[in-house]
């Protein structure tokens, strides 16, 4: 099961154009791996335009995970999304999700989560 601990770090409204992280939230999985749930928010505009991945990223920019999104979210705005099983090294105490827009890449908003105490027994 799910570790009972989750928090959701929020963010301010999107900017025209890029995808924003408006909003994260990470648990811990009984095996040690991690589940977040990202909410983005993007101007999507169909296949041409719209937010195509978001990122679980370390403090020191390894990408430890990743959710492609694979189709435009546009009458669905903001939307979230999960991803499971990543991978966290030991000693990370915070990690940054970002999100990455079709035509604008990355460069909006990004939310910073911190793990807590991750891993050992309880």
């Amino acid at each position: 099961g799910l570790a009972a601990a989750g928090f959701w770090f929020f963010v301010s409204a999107a900017q025209a154009g890029e995808a924003d992280v408006l909003a994260a939230k990470a648990e811990q999985a009984s095996d040690g791996t991690w589940r977040f749930e990202v909410t983005v928010a993007h101007e999507d505009e169909g296949w041409d335009h719209y937010a195509d991945l978001w990122q679980v990223l370390a403090p020191d920019g390894t990408v430890l995970g990743e959710r492609v999104l694979a189709h435009p979210h546009v009458n669905e705005q903001p939307f979230t999304r999960s991803l499971g099983s990543v991978d966290i090294p030991e000693g990370t105490d915070r990690v940054e999700i970002r999100a990455r827009g079709s035509v604008h890449g990355f460069g909006g908003r990004s939310v910073s989560v911190p793990l807590g105490a991750a891993g050992g027994p309880d």
